[in-house]
């Protein structure tokens, strides 16, 4: 998908986009004309190399905001930051995610307190402190779910069940926020497989069961969220899988 310019004045704010998918979707995002926030927790020096790198296209475009967002404080301190950078906040994308197993037995609640905290704790109060700017400009949020949301993956049961509560979100968001805020979100399937998480092996039996037969690259994934953010404005409460098919599979 060719960018434009349909985020012209528009104003985003993108948790952990210092790397990976955040980094794509910020690139996405102002590339086609939006002002962008780049949140990150501890990831400074890309984060800074990111922030200089839109800056050199496009001056006073892009701004950096850190936080921890288990923190409670965090959550009105990034709006307030969206508010002082740009005026106020058109889009919200909701991607910082913690992800690692937790095989029963060996699940702790320090492990619950880390997924959960960051794909629906952090998530749903962060969209609550961003409701009122959100409101008033007629923004969206846009959250990243995972296709393990409904088909869980062996010895990741609290990241998916913390995952499945992120996709209720989006689903009750979309009705308690209407109707000047739009809610939705993207179930990415096998997407930037982080390096020695996984086995050849199984990478390869993943891949046996995607019909397209290739995992998405990061530009997919960002494509995905630039539809949900300006394509129909009669959108809303949607799930959109972006997995080459894999959730058609048995």
């Amino acid at each position: 998908m060719k960018p434009g310019n349909e985020l012209d004045g528009k104003i985003a704010l993108v948790t952990g986009a210092a790397a990976r998918l955040g980094a794509a979707i910020v690139r996405r995002l102002h590339a086609s004309g939006a002002r962008v926030l780049i949140h990150y927790r501890s990831s400074v020096a890309p984060a800074a190399r990111l922030r200089d790198e839109l800056l050199a296209v496009r001056s006073d475009s892009a701004a950096l905001v850190q936080g921890d967002l288990v923190d409670p404080e965090s959550w009105p301190r990034l709006v307030a930051a969206a508010v002082d950078f740009g005026g106020g906040l058109d889009v919200l994308v909701n991607n910082a995610s913690s992800y690692f197993a937790t095989p029963v037995g060996e699940a702790t609640t320090a492990h619950w307190d880390d997924l959960f905290g960051s794909n629906a704790r952090a998530p749903f109060f962060l969209a609550q402190a961003a409701a009122t700017q959100l409101r008033e400009r007629r923004g969206c949020i846009v959250n990243m779910v995972d296709i393990h949301a409904e088909r869980p993956r062996a010895d990741h049961a609290v990241y998916c069940m913390a995952k499945a509560a992120n996709a209720m979100m989006v689903k009750a968001l979309a009705r308690d926020l209407a109707p000047e805020v739009r809610v939705n979100g993207i179930a990415p399937g096998a997407a930037l497989w982080p390096d020695g998480y996984m086995h050849d092996t199984e990478r390869q039996a993943i891949l046996a069961r995607i019909p397209l037969g290739r995992p998405a690259g990061a530009e997919q994934i960002a494509d995905a969220v630039m539809c949900m953010i300006t394509g129909p404005d009669y959108i809303t409460g949607q799930i959109l899988a972006v997995d080459g098919g894999r959730s058609v599979q048995q």
